[in-house]
């Protein structure tokens, strides 16, 4: 309980504050306390509270952008740990596109591009943007560019 494994998943380890609350007894002990019902209470709170916090960063386009260089590997990593939140936590998600080279795209804008009767979508992995645009697999289908090693373990 010292560094709240109990209170914030791993994937939000970033998140820094303080929890005050009047709901949990001072005099149990650790054993107990892991098994509280208001601990699982207060974990789903706060994780509802960092997602809404992202969502709300992501309505700037450039501050979601800072965000999104600094932590884009602890929201992609909450994609496999945090099922519960799994499809609020894509939303979040961006993606290098063949339509978007520069400026990465999210899952419903890439969609909303999508030709009409196009009812895939493609993708490809790699380490980098130069290793990707080397495959001989992109013969030019629009794809969704997935980089690094997390893109790597989700698919």
């Amino acid at each position: 309980m010292d560094n709240c494994e109990e209170l914030i998943p791993e994937y939000l380890g970033f998140v820094r504050g303080i929890v005050d609350t009047e709901d949990l007894p001072l005099n149990i002990s650790r054993e107990t306390l892991q098994q509280n019902r208001v601990l699982k209470v207060i974990r789903r709170n706060l994780v509802r509270k960092c997602l809404e916090l992202f969502e709300k960063i992501a309505e700037n386009k450039e501050d979601f952008e800072k965000f999104y260089e600094q932590f884009s590997k602890n929201l992609k990593l909450g994609i496999h740990e945090d099922t519960d939140n799994r499809l609020r936590l894509a939303k979040l998600l961006r993606y290098f596109s063949t339509k978007s080279e520069d400026e990465p795209t999210s899952l419903t804008e890439y969609v909303a591009r999508m030709p009409e009767g196009q009812k895939d979508i493609y993708f490809i992995t790699g380490e980098s943007k130069k290793a990707v645009e080397k495959s001989p697999f992109i013969g030019g289908l629009p794809l969704s560019r997935l980089r690094g090693p997390v893109h790597d373990r989700a698919h």
